[in-house]
């Protein structure tokens, strides 16, 4: 939808507006109602999504790649790894 504006952009400054975003998100998680917390939650995963573009990652093959068998730490489907460790 807005690929030319984004390449435009470039990388770097579409991650700035990304991390604007996060912040709202923030807020919007912390004050505000259901339905501001989900239009915050779509506007994350669509400038996600543009750097993913913009950066010529396909998004969708990365996530399934990383967890498309499961948890990458413990490689199941229900994560079993100590809460203390990452994931």
């Amino acid at each position: 939808m807005y690929f030319d504006k984004d390449r435009a952009r470039g990388v770097d400054g579409t991650f700035m507006w990304l991390m604007e975003e996060v912040g709202e998100l923030a807020a919007a998680l912390r004050e505000g109602t259901p339905e501001e917390q989900a239009a915050e939650f779509a506007d994350v995963l669509a400038w996600l999504t543009t750097i993913a573009n913009v950066a010529e990652i396909d998004l969708t093959a990365a996530v399934r790649k990383k967890y498309g068998a499961g948890c990458p730490g413990c490689k199941q489907l229900v994560c079993r790894c100590d809460d203390a460790g990452k994931p």
